[in-house]
């Protein structure tokens, strides 16, 4: 991530709690404790008027987050959370409240990819206005992606597999285990996607690269190969999209070193 985005994020953080609370004053809700802070999320457990708990969400807005509230409008709460309510201006969302709330991760990674594999095809709805794949490549190129750490394979697949894609559909691009949650409704709900418009191969790279699930090659490839047997998928381009998926992302990454590892056991 670069420098100038930093600075905007710390900045924005220091403020968030203030914007929580303004619209939990007009919205009518309770606050109650925070979630562990995610880099670009302020997260409260809360309470409508009628006790029903709830989560409010203020983001940080950037391109990735910022059709967040789109995508959760067209699952609908099909194998996702519901948005119940938005604030555009002021990048809130009102959120149904994920109970008991465990990580996917914490049912073990054969069980946790069976999930993964029912619910992915359930995301790829249709995916009209959303940011295309194609130009977050253009994106990514453009910030630099070439200089990083196995940047020139990267840069060199990215470039291919973006302009010879298949169907789009919409894609959650940081679909993990850790990004599953445990809930009365349905048995598991995604949150906190980064929607894009792209093929369904380039859905799966933060799947096999997820290390919560195993990390090692036999790991790796074994969700790569169930992932792309079971959804018909292109195992090539599944392969293409997670090496230039995870170098892009590994910027700003805590976890470069693991990440790495999984591009050089796919290259």
């Amino acid at each position: 991530m670069a420098d100038d985005v930093l600075v905007a994020i710390d900045r924005w953080r220091a403020d968030a709690p203030r914007i929580a609370t303004e619209i939990a004053d007009e919205w009518g809700l309770t606050l109650g404790a925070p979630y562990t802070p995610g880099v670009c999320g302020h997260v409260v457990r809360a309470e409508t008027e009628d006790g029903t708990p709830v989560v409010l969400k203020v983001f940080f807005p950037d391109h990735e987050t910022l059709q967040e509230p789109d995508a959760l409008e067209a699952w609908d709460g099909d194998g996702a959370i519901r948005l119940l309510r938005r604030d555009d201006e002021r990048s809130a969302m009102l959120l149904e409240r994920c109970e008991p709330g465990g990580f996917l991760s914490s049912v073990g990674g054969e069980r946790a990819l069976d999930v993964l594999i029912e619910l992915l095809p359930r995301l790829w709805k249709q995916a009209d206005g959303f940011h295309t794949l194609e130009d977050e490549v253009a994106y990514w190129l453009e910030r630099g992606l070439g200089k990083l750490r196995h940047g020139d394979a990267a840069a060199r697949l990215a470039e291919e597999l973006a302009s010879s894609q298949g169907e789009q559909v919409l894609t959650h691009q940081d679909l993990h285990a850790d990004n599953v949650l445990a809930a009365a409704r349905e048995p598991w709900l995604a949150i906190d996607p980064k929607p894009l418009a792209a093929e369904r191969e380039f859905s799966v790279a933060p799947i096999v690269r997820s290390f919560e699930l195993g990390h090692s090659k036999r790991d790796v490839l074994y969700r790569l190969d169930r992932l792309c047997s079971e959804l018909s998928l292109d195992r090539d381009r599944a392969l293409g999209w997670t090496v230039v998926q995870t170098v892009a992302w590994s910027g700003g990454s805590f976890y470069v070193e693991p990440h790495m590892e999984t591009v050089e056991w796919l290259l």
